[in-house]
């Protein structure tokens, strides 16, 4: 369904092995507004209610391109890692440009996404 990278993570068939690798699957779970993977990737401590997700879901624009520009840590033997990030939307309003230095960190094997500085 999302090719190799993306989809096993989706379907919970492996970890994300890296927090870019995350990174890249909740890209993905965006796009296709997958709220179970979005939640299940957010660290509890600054995850959103599945109500204002799913709200933000069902206005979400359609999601054209990401393009990873820099990490630090996040690897296989680290337990906190950034992705640095451009994705690129469109909507009613027109094409939308998010940047953003995403914070994720490793508990119980698992990549979490914590927050992110736009």
């Amino acid at each position: 369904m999302h090719g190799a990278c993306c989809g096993p993570v989706l379907r919970r068939e492996r970890r994300a092995p890296t927090a870019e690798a995350l990174m890249r699957s909740r890209y993905t779970a965006f796009a296709v507004r997958d709220l179970e993977h979005l939640l299940r990737s957010w660290h509890p401590s600054t995850a959103p209610t599945r109500e204002d997700l799913g709200a933000s879901l069902a206005e979400q624009a359609r999601w054209l391109r990401l393009e990873i520009h820099a990490m630090t840590g996040g690897g296989p033997f680290d337990d906190t890692g950034t992705v640095e990030f451009t994705a690129i939307s469109t909507g009613p309003r027109g094409r939308s440009v998010q940047h953003e230095i995403s914070r994720f960190v490793r508990e119980g094997g698992h990549w979490y996404y914590v927050d992110g500085d736009l």
